[in-house]
């Protein structure tokens, strides 16, 4: 597997890496300038000459898949004489070499329920971001490749998912760490939703469209028929936005959704790797999901 296909796997299975390269060499050393090495958690693609240079990177790159912070790209100096000696042994190639570690860390992931006239809006300016973007609608025809054409040259990576009857099944298949937009053209979707949400411990934040007359209704069936603690409908946010930026046009409402969802991404600290698709490290721990009854709503006609 060539270094590029390495890291489009990882991307794949959303699991964090680093990429190590040669930057600079004075000397003789193992590898040319621009040789590179794809360090994930558990293995290794590629290399950069072996012996001492690459198992130190390999070790520092591992520890920096387990910090909880964003790793920023570091440089890594070695000189190549007898004279050297640190945990891997002596490399006596005689000459100097430069490495460069980048993190590749885990894209955010953003579920948009309900991709009426808002959240196509919503979908075009969270396609411009390095992202994985998933949208749902129990609609097929909000979901038609002509009417998603305008996301054709999206950033993002696109997931369309069309659930006729129960689109809350979808969050038992997103990512841990996903934040969930519910903007459906149906109340009672709206409302299972919820419901569902909040009883999966991993995802991101959780939002609601709607006024706060809707919610109130939402709040009382979720306490009476889905048993949820008053305290934990905390997680669900409503309504979103940026209360400053007004208008109800889509377009506006979209900006103002974005911008509140970008800013609640900056200051995130949910778990990035998943624990199916990636066995947690001995080095570092994984998150752990979790998953519960849902309320039940009547099948939604196509409108």
């Amino acid at each position: 597997m060539t270094w590029v296909t390495a890291v489009a796997h990882l991307r794949d299975r959303r699991e964090p890496g680093v990429l190590v390269t040669v930057a600079a060499v004075r000397g003789h050393a193992p590898r040319r300038p621009g040789a590179k090495l794809v360090v994930g958690v558990e293995r290794t693609w590629g290399s950069i000459g072996g012996g001492n240079v690459e198992a130190v990177a390999v070790d520092r790159a591992r520890e920096l898949l387990c910090r909880t912070d964003d790793p920023e790209p570091e440089l890594m100096e070695f000189a190549l004489n007898d004279k050297v000696l640190n945990r891997h042994g002596v490399q006596c190639c005689g000459g100097e070499v430069t490495i460069l570690l980048e993190p590749l860390t885990v894209v955010p992931a953003v579920a948009i329920f309900g991709i009426g006239h808002v959240g196509l809006e919503l979908a075009r300016i969270l396609a411009r971001h390095d992202l994985d973007l998933h949208l749902i609608d129990s609609r097929p025809d909000m979901l038609e490749p002509e009417r998603l054409g305008v996301l054709s040259d999206a950033v993002a990576r696109v997931h369309v998912h069309h659930t006729p009857l129960l689109p809350e099944e979808i969050l038992a298949q997103l990512p841990p760490g996903t934040h969930v937009l519910i903007m459906t053209h149906d109340h009672a979707e709206d409302a299972a939703l919820c419901d569902a949400a909040l009883r999966r411990d991993q995802l991101g934040s959780i939002g609601l469209i709607g006024s706060s007359a809707k919610w109130s209704r939402f709040r009382h069936r979720l306490i009476t028929e889905g048993k949820h603690a008053p305290e934990a409908l905390a997680r669900i946010k409503t309504p979103i936005g940026l209360p400053e930026i007004t208008g109800k046009e889509p377009a506006i409402i979209a900006v103002s959704v974005a911008a509140d969802l970008l800013r609640t991404m900056a200051n995130a600290t949910a778990p990035t790797r998943d624990p199916v698709a990636a066995p947690p490290s001995p080095r570092c721990s994984a998150p752990s999901a979790r998953s519960a009854p849902i309320l039940a709503h009547p099948a939604v006609t196509d409108r």
